[in-house]
Formats: structure tokens, sequence, C-alpha cells
């Protein structure tokens, strides 16, 4: 059996696993620690991806099964930069655990999973309060989960994965000019 795992990066994102067959889905915020931050001119907290039972989560979903891994690139802007540096960190600690549990990974940009579930037209927080509604619907199991992590981007991502690995690729065409 393979698995389809979506990341929605970042310390809010989550986590969605799909088998190939349906039968096992597993979805769960990322976990965080919190710590001191690393400046020196303040007292503050950060948080941070806990690379430890992240590892854990998806290995006792997935075992050392075989998965497609499709990671939501990270928001990077330096407008932005807090959060631009917060994103960052998250995947670096993310790919440290696809490194550790051997997983390849490709990238996908929301607007790609987003436009082939959500409704067209719609930006913004209009995008996040879609996903957690209709996540809510597609995964009822998760519909506690998917309200307090206030989306279910995580599961779509990991249905996406698993449509985009398992469509029909078209065969080449032979050139038949002789």
């Amino acid at each position: 059996m393979i698995y389809y795992v979506g990341i929605d990066n970042g310390v809010t994102g989550a986590i969605g696993i799909i088998s190939s067959d349906s039968s096992e889905e597993y979805f769960f915020p990322t976990p965080t620690i919190r710590t001191l931050n690393y400046q020196k001119s303040k007292v503050a907290y950060i948080n941070r991806v806990n690379v430890r039972t992240l590892k854990g989560l998806i290995h006792e979903a997935i075992g050392d099964s075989p998965a497609k891994v499709l990671l939501e690139r990270p928001f990077v802007n330096s407008k932005f930069f807090s959060s631009s540096i917060s994103a960052v960190r998250a995947l670096e600690a993310t790919l440290i655990v696809l490194e550790a549990l051997n997983l390849g990974y490709d990238y996908i940009d929301s607007k790609i999973w987003q436009k082939h579930f959500l409704p067209k037209g719609k930006k913004g927080t209009e995008l996040k309060t879609l996903s957690k509604e209709l996540g809510s619907r597609k995964w009822p199991q998760f519909a506690e989960a998917i309200e307090k992590q206030k989306d279910a981007d995580g599961m779509f991502i990991a249905e996406y994965c698993k449509v985009y690995h398992t469509e029909k690729q078209e065969e080449p065409q032979e050139n038949l000019d002789v």
C-alpha cells in the first residue's frame, strides 16, 4: 500500500495522510514546542516544529510503507519578515523529518490544490473558511480536529497528492513517419 501525505507547512499547519485505497486516513496539526526566542534584546517566545513528535506521528501512520509527499511551498515575502522566517524555519524542520524517514517530496503552491477542490473566485480568509467547511463534510471523522485547526488544507493536499500521483499518464506516441 502507498500513502499520500499532504503537509500544510508552518507552525500553524497540519498534516493529512491517505492510503492508496482510502481505508486509512489521518489528520493532525503540526506538533510544535514553545521555546525562548533567540534574540538577546528581549524576552519572548517562538513556536517551533517539534521534530521528534512529527517524525513519530508520520511513522506511526505509515510505518515503513512507501509514500508520496506534497509539501506546500512556504510563504516568503520580505515585507513580512517575521512570518517568512517562521515559515522557513518550519520548512527546514519538516524537511529534516522527511529525510530522517527517508521520504521524498515535491512542493505544491496552494493555488494549485485550491483550484482543484475549492470554488472559483474566492480569496484570503474565504479560502480558509471553505477549506474548513468542505473538509468537515468530506472527512466527517476529522470534523472536530478540522474545526480546531480552522482548515482542512493538509487533507486536501494529501487528496491532491493521491489524485496527482494516480492519474493515468498518457503514453508517449511513437513517431509513425517513415
